[in-house]
C-alpha cells in the first residue's frame, strides 16, 4: 500500500493532444498547483485546489481504462515532492509514462524510464526568466523539449536557444492557439530549414477549450 498522498487535480480519459504519443488515447493525472503564470496558460483551474489522494487510490482509479499510456501533467506537477514517487509507482505498475513539466524545476530525480516533455519558456510566456538551462543537457532521446509559441520574436528565440543548448530530445515547435496560425509556425520553420517537428494540439482542435472528453 502507498499512502502517500498528492495534490490532484483531476484525472482523465482522453487522447493525447500533442508530442510524440499524439492520437493515443491515454490517462492524464494532472496535479494541482504552479509557481508559474504564464500569460497564455490554458490550465488556471489547476492552480488551486485541495484533492488530497494515496498513490494506491490513483493506480486503482486509472486500472479501469484499458491503456498503457499515463501522462503526469499540471499546473507543473514537480511542485509538489512527492510527484516523483507517483512517477516510480507508475513505472513499476508497467504504464509508458510521460511528464509534462516546464524548464523551471530540476528533472535530476525523474525516473530514468519517464518520458520528460518539457516546456522551456519563452519571453511572450512572461516566465521565461525561470527557465534552468541546464536541464536541457539532462534530457535524453526519449525525451522532448517543447517551444510554445506565440511571436516571431518568440520563434527566433527559440532557434537561438537550440543554437545554444544542443540536445538529443526530439524538438516540438507549437503556436499559441489564436495568436499566430499554424501556416505562419510552419512557414518559418520551413524557411530556416529546422530538424523540428511542428504540432498543433489535437485536444482543442477536437473539443475546443474543453479541458477533456
Amino acid at each position: 500500500m502507498i499512502n502517500i498522498k498528492l495534490n490532484i487535480n483531476e484525472i482523465f480519459y482522453s487522447l493525447q493532444g500533442e508530442g510524440r504519443e499524439v492520437g493515443l488515447p491515454s490517462v492524464f493525472i494532472r496535479l494541482t498547483g504552479c509557481p508559474l503564470r504564464c500569460t497564455y496558460c490554458d490550465t488556471e483551474y489547476a492552480f488551486k485546489g485541495n484533492n488530497l489522494m494515496a498513490i494506491d487510490e490513483i493506480i486503482k482509479k486509472i486500472k479501469q481504462y484499458d491503456t498503457p499510456y499515463i501522462c503526469v501533467t499540471g499546473g507543473e506537477p514537480l511542485a509538489q515532492k512527492n510527484c516523483c514517487l507517483l512517477l516510480n509507482e507508475l513505472v513499476k505498475n508497467n504504464y509508458q509514462v510521460s511528464l509534462e513539466t516546464s524548464g523551471s524545476i530540476n528533472i535530476q530525480d525523474v525516473n530514468v524510464s519517464v518520458s520528460i516533455v518539457m516546456d522551456i519558456k519563452t519571453p511572450d510566456s512572461g516566465e521565461f526568466e525561470q527557465n534552468k538551462y541546464t536541464n536541457i543537457k539532462k534530457l535524453t532521446t526519449k525525451d522532448q523539449l517543447k517551444f510554445v509559441i506565440r511571436s516571431r520574436a518568440d520563434f527566433d528565440w527559440s532557434v537561438a536557444i537550440l543554437s545554444q543548448y544542443p540536445t538529443a530530445a526530439g524538438t516540438l515547435f507549437s503556436p499559441v492557439f489564436g495568436d499566430i496560425t499554424p501556416t505562419q509556425l510552419a512557414d518559418w520553420i520551413l524557411d530556416q530549414q529546422l530538424n523540428v517537428r511542428m504540432q498543433l494540439q489535437l485536444h482543442k482542435l477536437l473539443w475546443g477549450d474543453e479541458k477533456g472528453k
